[in-house]
């Protein structure tokens, strides 16, 4: 498993489908997953610090498990098949809960937690998005993000959820 973490979320255009970004720690390699509209809510809230007055379903659940004695410890993405992402919940017993993959990020940055992601997962549907400049030191944080952004964008504007079938 390799560690990833949840870049943002996007608005894919023409078609205002919403899709989440995950990028590897220690590579070069995104995972473009499409995700409805209420899970990219949820996990959007959470990065820009907003807290609903009520709670999400997504807090609820963490909640639940914390009130039940136990804690997520990891998220998992464990498969994608037919351009689905499966993922797992890891508690701190061990047991494993079966999740749609934007639900199980939408709690581990909740919890939060690590998010790991099954090598053949990123084999199968990561994309590489080097930046040339990626070596000069002296290129800021927010300059690299822009322009791993930009390849980002230029990428999708030619990519569809069936290129990621195996």
């Amino acid at each position: 498993m390799i560690e990833v973490e949840v870049v943002g979320v996007r608005i894919e255009l023409p078609s205002n489908q919403p899709l989440v970004l995950l990028k590897e720690l220690a590579g070069e390699r995104h995972i473009p997953i499409w995700i409805g509209a209420p899970e990219a809510s949820a996990i959007a809230f959470v990065q820009q610090g907003i807290v609903p007055p009520r709670p999400m379903t997504h807090d609820l659940l963490v909640s639940v498990v914390a009130a039940a004695g136990r804690a997520i410890t990891e998220v998992r993405i464990v498969a994608v098949q037919d351009t689905v992402f499966h993922a797992e919940l890891v508690l701190d017993d061990g047991t494993r809960v079966s999740s749609r993959a934007s639900d199980a990020l939408a709690v581990a940055l909740r919890v939060p937690c690590s998010i790991y992601c099954a090598e053949q997962v990123l084999d199968a549907a990561g994309v590489e998005i080097a930046d040339p400049e990626a070596d000069d030191e002296e290129a800021g944080d927010q300059e690299t993000a822009e322009k791993e952004l930009k390849q980002f964008r230029e990428f999708l504007a030619d990519v569809e959820p069936e290129d990621f079938e195996p």
